[in-house]
């Protein structure tokens, strides 16, 4: 049971089918990407500047405001009580400035115990707080890791080409960058602070982390 928010961003597919359990929130531009599946949202909200229009029932918010329309479907969802949350359109769009501001959403999600993945058209995000990440045998493709705020301490890799044990990943180096599956299960975890992981679309969903 997840809730699915789509925003404005480039949208190519689902990367799992939704399930009836999962609640929908378009925000803004992500309206027309429900529509083009034929879904039909629980809610629908943002400023409506990348729409063009308010959609009927929409949750209607001012252009002027601190929180982006991604963020405002994610405050939603987190008051319903939801802990895992998948985001289309939140990685592929025109604006540079959104994707970060959507990586710096997964750490908002991570600060309150919540999961958050982007999903692209090609590359999936999550941050990683404090904890790990794993992927089952069979993996392919290419995977990164970035040190997200302070530095990332305690940091281990295994089953991945490139290994490290109990390392240290800082905001102003990529050591982590370019690493990638070997077919083995996968783990990487954290002991203190915040990993920012990418990976091929391909290789799909980790392990359930909740």
């Amino acid at each position: 049971m997840a809730c699915v928010i789509f925003c404005a961003g480039a949208f190519d597919s689902l990367a799992r089918p939704l399930q009836k359990d999962d609640y929908i929130i378009a925000a803004d531009g992500g309206f027309r990407h429900a529509q083009a599946l034929n879904v039909t949202p629980n809610e629908v909200l943002g400023d409506f500047d990348s729409l063009g229009f308010s959609p009927p029932g929409a949750s209607v918010f001012p252009v002027e405001k601190d929180d982006t329309d991604a963020m405002l479907a994610v405050r939603r969802g987190l008051s319903l009580g939801y802990r895992e949350f998948i985001l289309y359109g939140s990685l592929d769009g025109p604006r540079l400035d959104h994707t970060v501001a959507n990586f710096q959403t997964l750490q908002f999600l991570a600060d309150r115990g919540a999961v958050g993945y982007l999903v692209g058209g090609s590359a999936i995000a999550t941050v990683v707080k404090a904890g790990a990440i794993a992927f089952p045998p069979g993996r392919s493709g290419n995977l990164s890791v970035f040190c997200l705020g302070a530095d990332a301490r305690g940091v281990t890799e295994r089953g991945l080409y490139y290994t490290l044990e109990d390392g240290v990943l800082t905001s102003g180096y990529p050591l982590g960058v370019s690493n990638h599956f070997t077919g083995e299960a996968a783990q990487i975890t954290v002991r203190d602070g915040s990993l920012l992981v990418l990976w091929d679309r391909a290789a799909g969903f980790p392990l359930p982390r909740l």
